[in-house]
């Protein structure tokens, strides 16, 4: 009886611990659903304090870029493609294409644009924090 008691203790204990790409995938859906809420403050918390981008692009310049989009379009929608994730112990690599609309409310975007994005992750204090990020025009 002690036996099954044990094994279900450690059966629940390897449920509790949290899996690092399963939660690197919630990163990024949560950064995914903030911007498609026009919250920049949101997507910005996910954001390394080092985090570079395209062309020196540093973390206030994707504020920036970010809220000059939001500005720009009434609605924003990203499509993601599958995420293709290399884990490490404390870094990861995820790649996909991602699918950018916006537009000012009609049924039709105004602008969309598909992209090949890789970004750069490292685990900080528990979180993942986006270290790094390039795209570039889908062909």
């Amino acid at each position: 009886m002690a036996a099954v008691g044990f094994a279900t203790l450690l059966l629940c204990a390897g449920c509790v611990r949290d899996d690092p790409e399963a939660a690197l995938r919630k990163t990024v859906t949560d950064m995914q659903a903030a911007l498609e809420q026009r919250d920049a403050a949101a997507m910005q918390q996910h954001l390394a304090d080092d985090f570079i981008g395209n062309d020196g692009l540093d973390r206030d310049g994707a504020r920036r870029m970010t809220a000059a989009y939001l500005l720009r379009h009434r609605d924003i929608g990203i499509n993601a493609g599958p995420l293709q994730v290399d884990m490490a112990d404390t870094h990861a690599v995820v790649r996909f294409t991602a699918m950018l609309r916006g537009g000012s409310g009609r049924l039709l975007p105004d602008a969309a644009r598909v992209y090949e994005v890789e970004t750069g992750w490292r685990l900080d204090d528990g979180d993942w924090k986006l270290a790094s990020a390039s795209w570039k025009p889908a062909l």
